[in-house]
């Protein structure tokens, strides 16, 4: 259990200032007092796209990338981006829609891709997050999904917030999805209700055995961790470690090294207050509840996560990179074992929603919104 939090506002004050943010919001763009420090890249454009989510590179050097409003689009790089069709309809609104895009592990052999999207339920204004796997099919002018098979579901609410729905395959080559609690906070400390939890399944979408509260089966049987809010990043470093960053209320956004069967607090604590200014006791109350490794407050309203790997960007190495919406950044995160502090952060200019790294090792960069461009970081 950890019992010790860093605030990350305070680390980051000793290098450039934090980037101020509303009070009411993840939405509203920050001021960046580190625009003067030059970036160490060179960010080039490659490509638009009409509201951008998520993206995932295929073994051959093409692009996965999913649009909100329900489009998976496949891109060559030098290339235009086509259409792929078969995508189930998906609940557009608030933060609904089209979600995230994932391999199999074994890709190269099956050709199944997995996916994440909110769906609509059948009492109007209700909707769920779903994961489904299927077939790609590649063609030259773009391609298809076939044999589509839902793996996964939240009970459809009312509301079109904090789906979550990030995925991730672990080394132990299980599938893992993050579900958020919909803005309706107990239900992240109930076991027998997916909001607000880690969720580790089979990759047919069965439950292992070895998850923590099997025993209990049910919805408990496929927890991993519970009493999160909204989580948005997920990544596995080289030790296979799983961290994931969440959004926090007013101020507070977390990042958290995960842990098996454990309870991270929400609604309970927090390193923020409810958007109306009433206070929430924060984890140093509640040292029986996990505390995240580090927080912002003010928020950069993290969205995306990869922990870089690579080696064209050598100071990089083991750094969790993060988009940063409110923030309009990319802000990195150095690891120490168990814990965790920003080490930089690089004003963009505009809101960042999903951090990929490249075949090569360049880092790659979706911003948010209408008309949002694809970068492709390069060292100077």
């Amino acid at each position: 259990m950890k019992l010790k939090t860093l605030c990350l506002s305070c680390v980051a004050a000793l290098a450039l200032s934090a980037a101020a943010t509303t009070a009411s919001a993840h939405d509203a763009p920050a001021d960046d007092a580190g625009a003067a420090k030059a970036n160490p890249f060179t960010a080039t454009e490659v490509a638009r796209f009409n509201e951008p989510w998520a993206m995932t590179f295929l073994p051959n050097g093409r692009l996965l990338v999913t649009e909100k409003r329900g489009v998976l689009k496949v891109l060559t790089i030098g290339g235009s981006a086509q259409t792929i069709t078969g995508v189930p309809a998906v609940a557009y609104g608030g933060q609904g829609g089209f979600g995230d895009v994932i391999l199999h592990p074994q890709f190269a052999t099956n050709s199944l891709i997995y996916i994440s999207y909110a769906e609509r339920g059948t009492t109007s204004g209700t909707a769920g997050a779903t994961v489904a796997r299927a077939k790609l099919n590649l063609t030259s002018s773009g391609g298809s999904l076939s044999n589509l098979q839902v793996l996964w579901r939240q009970p459809k609410l009312s509301g079109s917030n904090h789906y979550g729905h990030r995925l991730a395959f672990g080394p132990d080559h299980k599938l893992w999805i993050t579900s958020s609690e919909r803005q309706k906070f107990d239900p992240a400390q109930d076991l027998n209700s997916p909001l607000g939890k880690v969720i580790r399944l089979n990759d047919d979408g069965s439950v292992p055995t070895d998850n923590p509260f099997y025993n209990r089966g049910g919805v408990a049987a496929t927890v991993w961790s519970y009493g999160h809010r909204n989580l948005l990043g997920i990544a596995f470093d080289a030790q296979n470690k799983l961290w994931i960053h969440e959004m926090g209320p007013k101020g507070g956004d977390e990042l958290n090294l995960i842990e098996r069967g454990s309870n991270y607090g929400w609604p309970l604590v927090s390193q923020g207050d409810h958007y109306d200014g009433t206070p929430i006791p924060r984890h140093n109350t509640r040292p029986d509840l996990n505390a995240p490794e580090a927080w912002w407050n003010p928020v950069i309203a993290p969205a995306g996560f990869v922990i870089y790997s690579g080696t064209r960007f050598p100071n990089w190495a083991g750094s969790g990179l993060i988009g940063g919406l409110a923030s309009q950044a990319l802000v990195r995160v150095k690891f120490n074992g168990n814990t965790a502090a920003e080490a930089e952060r690089y004003p963009m200019g505009k809101r960042i929603r999903e951090v990929e790294q490249g075949p090569n090792g360049d880092v790659w960069l979706l911003e948010d919104g209408t008309n949002a461009r694809l970068l492709r970081l390069t060292p100077l």
